[in-house]
């Protein structure tokens, strides 16, 4: 179903929302894991999560602009990258893996934070790639 509404030129907008093994029974999905799947699922990219954080930050609360995925499981194991920014890193390991070129995560509450990430050499967040 996906497929065929980006082939009609169409932007998805999708819920993350699924159904247990019973059929009856419906759980939230994190909505940035079902991001990072459906990206890669339809081989995006460029993944862009919004959040209410500058992007991921060192130990000092500075940002970081960039990580590979190597150095982003470095920083989940020595405990820079915590609490509710693990699973979003999670994510964009997992995206990039599947073959998203990069994912960024940037804050949402910051005016123009996307057009500012797509737009400027520099970026808004933190970019992370192979």
């Amino acid at each position: 179903m996906l497929d065929w509404v980006i082939a009609s030129d169409q932007i998805p907008v999708v819920a993350p929302v699924a159904s247990g093994s019973d059929g009856a029974t419906t759980y939230n999905v994190n909505a940035d894991t079902f991001a990072g799947a459906i990206a890669g699922a339809v081989g995006a990219k460029r993944l862009l999560l919004l959040t209410d954080v500058p992007g991921v930050l060192d130990k000092n609360k500075n940002l970081i602009d960039q990580l590979s995925i190597e150095e982003a499981r470095r920083l989940i194991a020595d405990g820079t990258i915590t609490a509710g920014m693990i699973p979003k890193v999670e994510t964009c390991i997992y995206a990039v893996e599947r073959g998203v070129e990069g994912v960024v995560i940037l804050d949402g509450k910051t005016p123009h934070a996307v057009l500012i990430e797509l737009l400027t050499e520099g970026g808004a967040g933190t970019l992370i790639t192979r």
